[in-house]
């Protein structure tokens, strides 16, 4: 025979607490999920005849990825978006078209606005990765690999 346990009781505040936990831990546990990916990964080749993205990076477009590097300094203090670089830099490197595209460099697009930190400062970046030409509709920025949906923490 059976035995039935009588179900624990909660209140509401518990429930509750209890969900933003889960929560949490289900945020947390995403971001262990993004694949790690370098500067010196991204492209199979680049020359002159153009460039070709690794095997690595073609199969994880749409995945979540996290990527070490600098924030290049942005044009203004709060921005959607920033470029980052593998070296610290004392400008931004826009580009007027992908053909000049550096491979060192990778355009991050921010959840929301956010603020800015100072050139020359390491940050973890964490998004959604996007390769080939796009153009922003609000900048005219034109991007070959970027990072979408986006966060930074400092590294």
């Amino acid at each position: 025979m059976q035995r039935i346990l009588p179900l624990p009781s909660f209140s509401r505040r518990e429930a509750l607490l209890g969900l933003a936990a889960a929560s949490l831990c289900g945020q947390a546990h995403a971001a262990t999920e993004a694949e790690a990916i370098a500067f010196d990964g991204l492209y199979k080749s680049f020359g002159v005849l153009g460039f070709q993205f690794s095997d690595r990076v073609t199969a994880l477009r749409g995945h979540a990825v996290r990527m070490l590097g600098y924030m290049a300094p942005p044009l203004k203090a709060e921005s959607h978006f920033f470029v980052l670089t593998r070296e610290p830099l004392a400008i931004c490197p826009f580009c007027q078209s992908d053909a000049d595209w550096p491979v060192d460099i990778v355009v991050v697009f921010m959840k929301a606005e956010t603020p800015m930190v100072s050139a020359g400062r390491k940050v973890a970046v964490t998004g959604r990765l996007e390769i080939g030409s796009a153009t922003d509709a609000e900048t005219g920025f034109v991007s070959q690999i970027r990072i979408v949906d986006a966060g930074f923490t400092l590294a």
